[in-house]
């Protein structure tokens, strides 16, 4: 059984693809004068904006697809899929709330705000733990359960409900899809708050903004096909060995 559905990965797939795609066209559309270096993407979606409708579309495009990734990443921890899904619907939301032609939107600022937290902490949210028997399609379920007449094994010794396995060692981060495990999830999530706090500096300070927010979003659009490579290699490894 897969683990991730076709459509997932399509999505995934797609998430990334509109976000490039969508800002180089309305550069584009926008003319010379628009600097993607220092020049915000939220400028190609604002009112007034010769690029409005392809930045627009292609930002709900990508919160769709957010919201799609979620509903097939069964793999995941609900608690990050809540959190990937709620940052598609902010991306969407941005199209009620664009940028203004000048000046600042307390709104729009909001919506972002909202939109780049979630998407940096689905990743943490998202873990799934190794000392859980973990299966396709299947919640965790804890390991050695007891027998179902509740009585002790034959051999008088108590239920090994909550004892490690025969092996006396508990499972591996190798029981885990790599997307899901601590150490590359922690990775992703510090380096998208690293990528904040770079585009804050840079919107103040070295006015390179532009640069900035593309790193960051595309590393936001990104990830979740990371995840979902992962598990869908994870599956396929796991069916050959038995």
């Amino acid at each position: 059984m897969r683990s991730v559905p076709w459509w997932a990965l399509l999505s995934s797939a797609c998430a990334p693809v509109l976000l490039v795609g969508g800002w180089t066209v309305s550069a584009v559309l926008q003319g010379p004068g628009y600097d993607p270096g220092s020049a915000t993407i939220s400028i190609l979606a604002s009112d007034g904006a010769q690029g409005y409708w392809v930045m627009t579309s292609a930002l709900v495009g990508l919160g769709v697809c957010d919201v799609v990734t979620a509903c097939g990443l069964r793999s995941a921890a609900r608690a990050g899929r809540m959190a990937l899904g709620g940052g598609g619907l902010s991306a969407m939301l941005l199209a009620l709330f664009p940028a203004p032609a000048s000046g600042g939107s307390l709104d729009h600022g909001t919506v972002v705000a909202v939109g780049f937290a979630l998407l940096a902490l689905w990743p943490v949210l998202a873990v799934r733990r190794p000392g859980h028997a973990w299966r396709p399609g299947r919640r965790p379920e804890p390991l050695d359960p007891p027998p179902a007449s509740g009585l002790p094994p034959a051999s008088g010794l108590p239920p090994a409900s909550g004892l490690p396995p025969a092996s006396g060692r508990v499972p591996a981060e190798g029981a885990v899809p790599w997307g899901l495990r601590h150490r590359p999830s922690l990775m992703a999530s510090g380096l998208m708050w690293l990528g904040g706090g770079w585009f804050l500096l840079a919107l103040f300070v070295n006015d390179t903004a532009g640069a900035a927010e593309r790193v960051v979003t595309f590393a936001q659009a990104f990830w979740p096909l990371v995840v979902v490579l992962s598990c869908v290699r994870w599956t396929g490894g796991d069916a050959r060995t038995g």
